[in-house]
């Protein structure tokens, strides 16, 4: 194979990692409207190479409302369980605060596929399809228009997170399978596969066909990568920190293997499918600064992008961003060309920022300093809701810091968690689209069963799940599998919410200990002489990774490190190498900052370990 290519779209840059001959290679180009223009003109590969993609294409979809005109086709007297849900509020206590308008408007939803109207695609549920599809497969022979059914989508009972799974689902299809087709046509490379929610590779036309499993595709591949660089180093426990341009993905990581759960939401809206449960905020490098009607600082959501992006790439930008902060603190040293290619301003920058302070009454120094703590506070806090909201302590973790602005931030962070490890890994700027190359293939499969401890039949369902996971995989990527793995969702009886747990070969003693023990480490205690139920079955099956992190080519470094006024380039630093802060090191695609009192060590792998205290 002549090259494996990654590439994961963000909202500012778009990050590419080529493996060729041996030698790994990073890069940033500016994210273009259409995310396929950026892409192909990004990589070069020829028809034996593996092309490997992180999109946000189905979550810019959603985001910006552009999906399609979906019809609703379920039983009768359903049609509205889509706007009912689960009677739960978003916020308890605001009651200006309202669940997202329903994607199928009431008069798009219907029983009878005679009275399916003028729609682009049609999203079919029905009550029992969980148990057989063959009544949602009678139905899509019969309408006239696409159709997405949520036996495929999202084959589990509970109606009304099938139902809205597969209506997003159905939403987002047309744009995404337009997408991948589009730059489907533009590639040369014979294998082309796609990361999903879930942290695993599938191929392009399979993607099209699930296109709500393709909404953290980005985020996911830092995680894979954290994951990777967490075992490889020992670390137990660690918090993924991915801050880009226009947004920061976190995710909390144990036992270096990622927890692949279905309890998902995205812009407030239930998406039951396969992924990694990364928090992601509106907080990133290009976010923009702003004063409320209160007079109080703020930062974010909204981005500057990728154009005209932060003041200080001069490309027109006016308003002070968390960029343009880094680079007037000194974080950033003025002459590094951000991504590799762009030259700052400094003074666009100061203007901005003078043009805040004004706003804000506040000096000029107090301004940029606020904008850091706010958007630290926002990371923060975002830090927190996947460790100390989940029960657990992020003290005992690693903070794996990447992004392009992710090393700029994460000593600070780390310090107000009381964390006292950071690793900041090798190509950290790119660090998303290496994950792609150690990912893995990936094939779901999912059956609720709903039977008793005890149930004699649990072998059997274990076997059959197993074997319908790896006829997907051998469907999809003509190859066995290398592995397979089946998890049970479990409860006590009477309980409406389940915990997953392995089921191994189908033996209820394991299966009903795992779960015992799972429920006492979750909530505090258990109750083993409580009868307990299977709900769900969930298989997966896995192919090999194209890479590992012990395979990465090692980042040689030089044999003299070169740094001046407490700043140093990275590409110089040698294994072993020892700083003290504060300083600064830059490479390419994105700078660390250390603070005063962080010790910063070079590890053999080329990952930077920084001693916080």
């Amino acid at each position: 194979m002549a090259s494996i290519i990654g590439v994961d779209v963000g909202g500012t840059f778009t990050d590419v990692v080529v493996l060729e001959n041996g030698h790994l290679s990073g890069h940033k180009v500016p994210t273009t409207p259409d995310q396929s223009d950026g892409v192909s003109a990004a990589v070069a590969g020829g028809p034996d190479s593996l092309f490997l993609h992180g999109t946000t294409a189905a979550t810019n979809t959603l985001l910006e409302e552009r999906g399609a005109d979906v019809a609703l086709l379920t039983d009768e007297g359903y049609e509205d369980l889509i706007e009912i849900g689960r009677q739960d509020r978003p916020s308890l206590y605001d009651s200006s605060v309202d669940r997202p308008e329903p994607l199928v408007p009431r008069h798009r939803r219907a029983s009878d596929p005679a009275a399916v109207g003028d729609a682009d695609i049609v999203a079919i549920v029905l009550l029992d399809s969980y148990r057989d599809d063959s009544a949602e497969l009678e139905l899509a022979r019969q309408v006239s228009l696409p159709s997405v059914m949520s036996s495929v989508v999202s084959p589990e009972f509970r109606e009304y997170e099938r139902l809205a799974t597969t209506v997003l689902s159905a939403y987002l299809t047309p744009s995404v399978a337009a997408y991948l087709t589009s730059l489907d046509e533009r590639l040369d490379m014979t294998t082309r596969l796609v990361m999903t929610s879930a942290g695993g590779l599938v191929p392009f036309r399979e993607a099209s066909l699930v296109a709500g499993r393709l909404v953290l595709s980005g985020p996911a591949g830092g995680a894979v990568a954290a994951a990777a660089v967490g075992r490889h180093h020992g670390h137990d426990s660690v918090i993924s920190f991915d801050m880009g341009g226009t947004s920061t993905d976190v995710c909390r990581i144990s036992g270096g293997v990622l927890s692949v759960g279905t309890g998902h939401r995205v812009a407030g809206r239930v998406n039951r499918v396969p992924s990694v449960p990364i928090r992601t905020i509106g907080a990133g490098g290009g976010s923009i600064a702003w004063v409320d009607e209160g007079g109080a600082l703020r930062v974010g959501p909204r981005s500057a992008g990728a154009t005209p992006g932060p003041a200080v790439y001069g490309l027109g930008g006016n308003e002070l961003t968390v960029t343009d902060a880094n680079v007037l603190s000194g974080h950033i040293p003025t002459d590094l060309a951000l991504g590799g290619t762009v030259t700052l301003d400094v003074e666009a920058g100061r203007v901005a920022a003078e043009r805040l302070a004004q706003t804000a009454g506040l000096d000029f120094d107090r301004v940029v300093s606020g904008v850091l703590e706010v958007v630290d506070a926002h990371m923060e806090r975002a830090l927190r809701s996947v460790s100390v909201e989940e029960g657990a302590d992020p003290r005992q973790s690693a903070l794996v810091a990447f992004g392009g602005a992710g090393g700029l931030h994460a000593s600070r962070l780390a310090r107000r968690l009381g964390i006292t490890r950071v690793l900041v890994p090798p190509h950290s700027g790119v660090f998303s689209a290496l994950g792609l190359l150690l990912a893995t293939p990936r094939a779901d499969a999912v059956r609720t069963v709903m039977i008793q401890a005890g149930d004699e039949r649990l072998a059997t369902w274990v076997r059959s799940m197993t074997k319908d996971a790896v006829e997907k995989f051998e469907s999809m990527f003509a190859r066995a599998p290398g592995s397979t793995q089946v998890s049970a969702d479990m409860r006590y009886q009477g309980q409406s919410h389940e915990l997953e747990v392995p089921a191994g070969s189908g033996r209820w003693d394991h299966v009903t200990s795992a779960f015992h023990d799972t429920h006492k480490e979750r909530f505090g205690f258990d109750r083993p002489d409580e009868p307990v139920e299977l709900v769900n079955l969930r298989a997966v099956a896995s192919g090999q990774a194209p890479m590992s992190w012990a395979s990465l080519p090692k980042t040689s470094g030089g044999s003299v490190p070169v740094g001046e006024r407490g700043v140093w380039r990275r590409p110089s630093l040698p294994a072993g190498f020892a700083l003290d802060g504060p300083g600064v090191v830059i490479e390419d695609n994105s700078a660390t900052l250390l603070e005063d009192g962080d010790r910063m060590t070079v590890l053999e792998d080329g990952t930077m370990e920084i001693a916080v205290t």
